[in-house]
């Protein structure tokens, strides 16, 4: 019993709550890339800010997800892949799944962040951007193989927000007014306006506005990667550092009121590290949103293509000169090599805890470190052959990856998560830490909204946008 209440720690409080937000920032510095720098900026050049509520919506909805995630880590010690395996039906069912369908999302998605890094890249140095790529990747490589990226995460970080300030900047000098802000925050079906459609640009705007929404706060796998960042945190009972193992039962059962209290506490830290992960990403995406309506939207350009990182560094380039579009081009830079780094370090987690739990041989025979790493080399090498032989389309990439990842799973998602947190987890519980424990219906309410919202967009809106 002692060794238990000596695993929880006390949970800080006040400021001290904002000095230990440390997964909020991976989160971010891992999906502030392509969905705000390229997806956003196109939208808005394309359909204007009559989409700010698809960008609030989807983050919000998301944030719901996460932050559930988030708080049944704090409370089990395991990831969410776990979680999925104690779904009720045939074993492992979910978690196969999962395993099978992003062993594709994966390699589409972190093959679209090379080849729109390697534009970017290419933009700055005398290379090729297929050597951006490679470099890229292989430094993502690098620093996901050691497991030491905490130092990259706060230099990519503050790059980012470097961005962020420009471009709020930019921003704020073409906003519309409230009015055509308040305009926005109202559900309508956007119309793709003429000068797009002799562009080439598809009639049916929800080709722009579902990868939006799909990468917007990341999709389903960051939803997933956040419970690793909370444990390599040490938040609540996850053991700092520590992955690959499921949660003790035996200790879940023999936890007291006092062990209950502690955790608790750490609910407020979950609470707080999500909430201003949100508050980022709706600033963020909005900020490239208006910037790209504002000002590419009146230029009539849609970024698309190898030119994308030029036509974006207009954005700057108008409104600072060269220097603001030199700006641009570093900070995007900067935050598509965050984001490439984020995924090599997320996805080969995720794809390894799948793994152990649907081949147990796997467990048997190697260790988690091993298993990680071969899933790094297995997407290190996807990116290559996704950058190699499909010749550096960053937007139709980024596009086809946010669909797959950010829309397709997402939905039953947040349902696994709602069952995990109202149904899982208070049979796993001690009597004692289960009153203490027990999530508010608030929970339920924005996950069902979250599967109601998705499932709409997944059932009614998607197959259209494959035609």
């Amino acid at each position: 019993m002692n060794r238990i209440i000596r695993q929880i720690r006390s949970a800080p409080s006040g400021i001290g709550i904002l000095l230990i937000a440390g997964p909020s920032l991976v989160w971010c510095s891992e999906y502030i890339g392509s969905g705000e720098v390229i997806l956003a900026t196109r939208t808005g050049a394309i359909l204007g800010t009559g989409v700010t509520w698809a960008v609030i919506s989807g983050i919000f909805l998301k944030y719901w997800i996460g932050m559930s995630g988030a708080r049944y880590t704090v409370v089990t010690g395991e990831g969410l892949i776990d979680l999925f395996s104690r779904m009720p039906g045939p074993r492992n069912w979910a978690v196969w799944l999962v395993f099978v369908a992003q062993l594709t999302t994966a390699a589409i998605a972190i093959g679209s962040i090379a080849s729109a890094a390697g534009v970017f890249l290419a933009s700055l140095l005398p290379i090729s951007s297929f050597a951006g790529g490679w470099i890229v990747t292989v430094f993502a490589l690098l620093i996901a193989w050691t497991g030491r990226f905490g130092w990259l995460k706060y230099i990519m970080s503050g790059l980012v927000f470097v961005v962020l300030a420009g471009v709020f900047y930019v921003a704020v000098k073409v906003f519309p007014g409230i009015e055509a802000f308040i305009s926005g925050l109202v559900p309508r079906d956007p119309t793709v306006p003429l000068w797009a459609l002799e562009k080439g640009i598809d009639p049916n705007p929800w080709r722009e506005v579902l990868p939006l929404i799909g990468w917007g706060a990341g999709g389903f796998a960051s939803q997933v990667w956040y419970s690793y960042w909370v444990m390599g945190a040490g938040y609540g009972r996850a053991r700092k550092d520590r992955y690959g193992e499921p949660a003790n039962t035996d200790e879940l059962k023999a936890l007291t009121t006092g062990d209950a209290r502690r955790l608790k506490g750490w609910f407020r830290v979950v609470y707080t590290d999500a909430s201003l992960a949100m508050v980022i990403g709706i600033l963020a995406t909005l900020g490239f949103l208006y910037a790209g309506a504002g000002v590419l939207g009146k230029l009539q350009v849609a970024p698309d293509g190898p030119e994308v990182a030029v036509q974006l560094s207009e954005i700057f380039g108008q409104n600072w000169g060269k220097w603001g579009g030199l700006l641009f081009m570093v900070g995007g830079t900067a935050a598509l090599v965050a984001t490439q780094i984020g995924q090599l370090a997320g996805w080969p987690r995720l794809l390894a805890d799948a793994a152990r739990i649907c081949i147990p041989g796997v467990k048997e025979r190697f260790t988690w470190k091993i298993q990680f790493r071969f899933f790094l080399l297995l997407f290190f090498l996807s990116n290559m052959i996704l950058v190699y032989t499909l010749g550096y389309k960053p937007v139709s990439l980024v596009k086809l990856g946010a669909l797959f990842d950010g829309l397709l799973l997402t939905p039953l998602q947040a349902v696994w998560i709602c069952w995990g947190l109202f149904v899982t987890l208070p049979r796993m519980l001690s009597k004692e830490a289960r009153k203490i424990l027990q999530p508010n219906p608030v929970f339920a309410a924005g996950l069902i909204l979250a599967f109601l919202v998705f499932g709409y967009f997944c059932v009614f809106q998607l197959p259209f946008v494959f035609r």
